[in-house]
């Protein structure tokens, strides 16, 4: 109840200060053997115990929690979002999908230009679970390829499979391919926005339902529609939120650690 009673004074008080806020296939892209995939990569890895299941937590028992935002559909959102974080000095891993990142390169280029990290989402966003082996691997690797394109760096070896539709097989498939299934502890639901029932008030308090040691709080950088993008309005306020319950907002690539034989 105190956690709500303050979460209802911090809406009061932000809701006034954003008024000042502007909101091809896989396949045909390129032969599977041309790509580069996470298993060549050189960079930090997933240890342990990020793999074998999908994440919904972080392994630690800090006051910590992590922001992250997909990136499937149009950009409305992603200048605010970067400039709230930039304001606030905070880290965030986004996961754009490989056609997202083919259609919008100077999106996914200002991400990593501001420092964040960068996984990845599948290229075309399909049910993994009606996918093969083969199929899921293509996924992943065509992503990859665009993302690491459109961004001018590596990405990260952190994988989100598309409507959360992990099975464990899946999981494996991924695993293999070098990367942890980072999934999250809640999703605010902003997306859907006022045409799918969502405000900014619920889209806040569905995150801050979910604080908890290690809590991934997941959030979108697009709307669905009308170009009102509620996470990039609940945003200031689920950190005003989380800082006033004494959490931290971490970087995800914390959680990685160095390839054998690198330091």
């Amino acid at each position: 109840m105190e956690r709500r009673g303050a979460l209802a004074s911090l809406l009061c008080a932000g809701l006034a200060g954003l008024a000042g806020f502007a909101p091809s296939s896989p396949a045909a892209a390129a032969p599977a053997s041309a790509r580069t995939t996470r298993a060549a990569a050189t960079g930090p890895r997933p240890p342990a115990s990020l793999l074998g299941d999908e994440i919904r937590r972080l392994p630690t028992s800090r006051k910590v929690l992590a922001l992250t935002f997909n990136a499937a559909w149009d950009v409305d959102g992603i200048d605010t979002v970067l400039a709230e974080l930039r304001r606030r000095k905070l880290p965030a891993t986004f996961f754009p999908t490989g056609e997202f990142a083919e259609a919008r390169p100077a999106a996914v280029r200002s991400i990593a230009d501001a420092g964040h990290g960068l996984g990845n989402h599948s290229y075309s966003h399909p049910y993994f679970r009606d996918l093969s082996t083969a199929e899921r691997a293509e996924e992943v690797r065509a992503a990859d390829e665009a993302i690491r394109t459109a961004a001018g760096t590596e990405p990260l070896p952190f994988f989100r499979f598309p409507y959360s539709s992990t099975t464990p097989d899946a999981i494996a498939d991924v695993n293999d391919l070098g990367y942890a299934a980072i999934e999250f502890s809640a999703d605010t639901n902003g997306y859907l926005g006022p045409q799918g029932g969502m405000t900014v008030d619920k889209a806040v308090g569905r995150a801050v339902d979910a604080f908890a040691p290690g809590a991934i709080i997941q959030m979108h950088v697009g709307s669905n529609g009308a170009g009102v993008v509620l996470d990039a309005e609940a945003l200031p306020l689920i950190v005003d939120a989380a800082v006033a319950d004494g959490y931290e907002v971490v970087d995800l690539r914390q959680f990685l650690v160095a390839a054998p034989g690198t330091r």
